[in-house]
C-alpha cells in the first residue's frame, strides 16, 4: 500500500512540474514577437448557403506589421467589389497589440479593420460576421 502511495505522489509532482513547463513555453505576443510579413493561409466566407474557399477563388491577403505600428500591404479578392467587379485594396495604416489580441486601423474599407485578430505564434486569426456571412481569415507569418 505504501509503495502504491509512493507512485501517486511521483506522478502528482510529476503532472504539477511538466503543467508549469507548459506556461513558461506559452505565447505571449509583444509588438516585436507579432511584427512580421503575413499572408492568408485560410480565408473562409461561411453564409446560409455554404462555405466558399476564397483563397481557392484567386484571393490574397499580404500585410506586413512594422514594430513602429505601421502596416503595408494588399487585400485582393476577384469579384469581391460592392459593384461586382474586384477587391484591391491598399492596407497602409496602423497596427496594435493589447494583450493577445491585434486590431487594425487602416483607410481602406474591409473587414480587416473591423475584425479583433487574436496573435499567435506565428500567426493571427481573425472571424467577424458581416450582413449574416461570417469572414473567417488565418494570417501565417513569413513564408
Amino acid at each position: 500500500m505504501r509503495l502504491i502511495g509512493m507512485r501517486a505522489i511521483a506522478a502528482l509532482t510529476l503532472a504539477i512540474v511538466i503543467g508549469g513547463c507548459e506556461g513558461e513555453d506559452a505565447f505571449s505576443p509583444t509588438v516585436e514577437t507579432v511584427a512580421g510579413s503575413y499572408s492568408a493561409r485560410s480565408l473562409t466566407l461561411s453564409s446560409a448557403v455554404g462555405t466558399t474557399d476564397l483563397l481557392a477563388l484567386g484571393s490574397t491577403v499580404d500585410v506586413t506589421l512594422a514594430v513602429d505600428g505601421t502596416t503595408t500591404g494588399r487585400l485582393f479578392v476577384p469579384g469581391g467589389d460592392e459593384d461586382g467587379g474586384d477587391l484591391d485594396v491598399d492596407l497602409a495604416g496602423t497596427w496594435a497589440l493589447s494583450g493577445t489580441t491585434v486590431t487594425f486601423d487602416q483607410e481602406g474599407d474591409t473587414f480587416i479593420r473591423d475584425v479583433e485578430f487574436t496573435a499567435g505564434p506565428d500567426q493571427l486569426t481573425g472571424e467577424g460576421t458581416f450582413s449574416g456571412a461570417i469572414i473567417r481569415v488565418v494570417l501565417g507569418k513569413g513564408g
